[in-house]
């Protein structure tokens, strides 16, 4: 292998290995809709950071996870999966709602910033 296809491999792979390195750095918290419930009601997640949110439907009809003041929704099938990845909060409180069961009442991120030993 010549000396300029080396280098380019090795530059590929630094770039590649320190991507995923970042990607597994984000804290990752779950969310369970069913049949009209949000658990948990309260998430706390840290403010100033990349985090990622899985959103899981464990009911037996179509949820829709929606926020205005994040600016982001998100459609499950019954059953269904998903994930949401949110780069970064300012901290404060932040409401979320199943937009197709609206008797449900909403539950809410709460981002701070991490405690200092």
């Amino acid at each position: 292998m010549s000396f300029p296809v080396r280098l380019m491999s090795l530059a590929f792979l630094a770039l590649f290995s320190g991507a995923a390195a970042l990607a597994e750095e984000d804290q990752v918290f779950t969310i369970k809709f069913a049949d009209g419930k949000i658990d948990p009601p309260v998430v706390e997640v840290p403010a100033n950071r990349r985090f990622k949110l899985i959103l899981q439907n464990e009911g037996t009809t179509p949820v829709e996870f929606e926020s205005n003041e994040l600016r982001r929704e998100k459609v499950l099938g019954a059953g269904a999966s998903s994930f949401i990845v949110i780069r970064r909060l300012d901290p404060g409180e932040y409401e979320f709602f199943d937009d197709f069961h609206l008797d449900t009442p909403p539950a809410k991120l709460i981002a701070r910033e991490p405690v200092s030993p």
